[in-house]
């Protein structure tokens, strides 16, 4: 492609030029990440080999917890080997290649997230009709139709940037490739693509959290009909969903719904959505749910007690 033909690689800003703050960022990144697949694998793990994966929010559940760690697969781990060999270039098919799969893992799990909320509201407002209307097969209709929307959205971006013509030296003021910074780099004229990737972006991020907290005010509203015990167990995982929703959504439409300029602060709120709230999900859905509490200690207190019957 001629793109291509004009430049090979860009370079990665990164967080700071600073080698003191960058070696507190590779301790800091190296710690989240960790946190990051190993308490979403405990509650994969946990929910799979427990009575949980039959319901539906748990089935949704450990699919986040998926997503989870894939989305910020995308882009910690190579940050984190960057900063160890102080590389600070990254191919032109490998940026490509990160637009994509960001965009498809982020879209995935925010159509999830929708999945689970409406799960919220079936299991609270239609209480009587709740397994029949969240049957197995409409779980997984779910899934492969948020997977869908994924393919559709990220390739939706890929086909707009691989377009953009690329020349000289083009330093992205980022720690990954992301669409805003690439406009900014581009040898052409690309407000149109930028008007583009805003309605494809920041209007569906923003569309699909106004439908959240409007499903959320309902539920809210008919909770006042629940006993306490009801609304207290209801209120517990609503709770967990919302603080994740807002800790995903706030900086995902901060960073997507305004013109297509890239400021310093971006980078400090990209960080909210690709590494604070997947490390803080297992945190949420695990201090504030009694039931995953439970299943956490049946799964690993049975494993432990078994290997020392058997050793």
């Amino acid at each position: 492609m001629e793109s291509q033909k004009n430049i090979s690689e860009f370079i990665l800003m990164g967080l700071s030029s600073n080698w003191n703050i960058q070696i507190f960022c590779l301790v800091f990144f190296l710690f989240c990440y960790l946190a990051i697949v190993v308490g979403n694998l405990l509650i994969i793990i946990s929910i799979r080999c427990s009575s949980l994966y039959s319901h539906p929010v748990y089935y949704f559940l450990s699919y986040l917890s998926s997503m989870d760690i894939c989305y910020t697969s995308c882009v910690t781990p190579r940050m984190i080997g960057d900063q160890l060999v102080r590389r600070n270039t990254i191919s032109y098919s490998t940026c490509m290649l990160q637009v994509f799969v960001m965009h498809f893992f982020g879209m995935v799990e925010i159509l999830i997230l929708t999945a689970m909320a409406f799960d919220r509201y079936v299991a609270i407002c239609k209480p009587l009709h709740y397994m029949i209307i969240m049957n197995r097969t409409r779980c997984n209709i779910l899934i492969l139709a948020a997977l869908a929307g994924g393919a559709v959205h990220s390739f939706s971006q890929f086909v707009l940037i691989i377009q953009l013509p690329f020349c000289g030296i083009s330093e992205i003021d980022h720690y990954y490739c992301d669409v805003f910074p690439l406009l900014k780099v581009a040898c052409t004229d690309t407000y149109i693509t930028g008007v583009l990737m805003i309605a494809n972006s920041g209007l569906v991020a923003l569309v699909i959290f106004v439908i959240l907290i409007g499903s959320y005010v309902i539920i809210l509203f008919t909770l006042r009909n629940h006993s306490a015990e009801g609304r207290r167990k209801a209120l517990s995982t609503c709770g967990s969903h919302i603080t994740l929703v807002i800790l995903f959504f706030g900086p995902s439409i901060f960073a997507y719904l305004r013109p297509p300029t890239t400021f310093p602060e971006d980078k400090i709120f990209a960080l909210f959505y690709t590494i604070i709230a997947p490390m803080f999900n297992p945190l949420i859905y695990t201090l504030r749910n009694a039931e995953m509490k439970k299943a956490l200690r049946k799964v690993w207190c049975q494993k432990i007690f078994s290997e020392e019957k058997h050793s």
